[in-house]
C-alpha cells in the first residue's frame, strides 16, 4: 500500500468511528448504572435476590461476550419466526405487533439496541464487582460514626460513603473501560458497521493487513484518552487521602 491508500483507508475508518464510539458511549451509560443496582442487589439480605444475583454475574463473566451478543441478537428473530410458523399452521395472521416488530428487526437501530443491551448487561456485572467490593472496603465504623452524628443511612452513603468509594475503584474501572473499548471490535460478529469491520473489509480490497494496524492506532488513540481522563478524575479526588 502506498500513502494515498492508508490515508485512503484511514478516511474511511474515520467515517465509520461514531458507530464505534455510540457503541462505546450507550454502553457506558446504561452499563454504569445497573452496575450500582447489581451491586446493591448481591448485597442483598434477602437470600433468594443475592442467589439470583450471584447467578447473573457468574453467567455474565463466565460466557464469551461475542456468544451474548449473537444470542440477544439472535433470540426475537427465533421468537417473531416461531409466531410466524405457528400462525401460518393455524390459518391466522400476524398481529399489527408482531409485524412492527419484523420489520423493526430489519433496521439498523435493532442491531445497535441488541449491542447495546448485550454489551450493557455484560459489562454492568463486571462493574457490580468493582463497586460492590469498594463498598465492603469501607470500615464498618464510618457508618456507625456517622449514625452517632445523625445522619441518615441514605446521607451516610451519599457525603461520606460515596465519595471515598468513587476514589477507591477508579484504577478497576478504568481497566474496564479500557478493555470495552477494545471489545467494540467484537460487534463484528453481527456485521455491525464499526472500524474493525471496515478495517477487515479493506485489508481484503488491498490484500494488505496495513488496515488492520490502522484501524489498531484507533483503538489506541481512544484508549490513550481513556486513560488521560481517569488519570485526571483520579488526581481530582486525591484530597480524600
Amino acid at each position: 500500500m502506498n500513502t494515498d491508500d492508508i490515508l485512503n483507508v484511514s478516511k474511511i475508518l474515520l467515517e465509520y468511528l461514531p458507530n464505534t464510539l455510540k457503541l462505546f458511549a450507550l454502553t457506558l451509560v446504561f452499563s454504569i448504572p445497573l452496575g450500582v443496582i447489581v451491586a446493591g442487589l448481591k448485597r442483598c439480605r434477602f437470600k433468594p435476590v443475592s442467589w439470583l444475583t450471584n447467578l447473573y454475574i457468574l453467567i455474565m463473566r463466565g460466557t464469551p461476550l461475542m456468544l451474548q451478543i449473537v444470542a440477544v441478537y439472535y433470540a426475537i428473530p427465533m421468537i417473531v419466526k416461531g409466531a410466524k410458523d405457528s400462525a401460518a399452521a393455524s390459518g391466522t395472521e400476524l398481529s399489527g405487533f408482531m409485524q412492527s416488530l419484523d420489520s423493526f428487526m430489519r433496521s439498523d437501530n435493532y442491531m445497535i439496541i441488541m449491542l447495546v443491551i448485550a454489551f450493557a448487561f455484560n459489562y454492568a456485572a463486571y462493574f457490580a464487582e468493582i463497586f460492590r467490593g469498594g463498598i465492603e472496603s469501607i470500615p464498618v465504623g464510618q457508618y456507625e460514626a456517622a449514625s452517632m452524628l445523625g445522619l441518615t443511612r441514605r446521607q451516610t452513603f451519599f457525603r461520606i460513603i460515596m465519595p471515598q468509594v468513587i476514589k477507591r475503584v477508579i484504577p478497576a474501572t478504568s481497566n474496564e473501560v479500557i478493555v470495552l473499548v477494545k471489545d467494540t471490535s467484537l460487534a463484528t460478529v453481527i456485521a455491525y458497521a464499526e472500524i474493525m469491520l471496515k478495517a477487515k473489509q479493506m485489508m481484503n480490497t488491498y490484500s494488505s493487513i496495513i488496515p488492520l494496524f490502522i484501524a489498531g492506532a484507533f483503538y489506541f488513540v481512544m484508549n490513550a484518552i481513556v486513560t488521560v481522563a481517569f488519570a485526571m478524575l483520579e488526581k481530582h479526588y486525591n484530597y480524600y487521602h
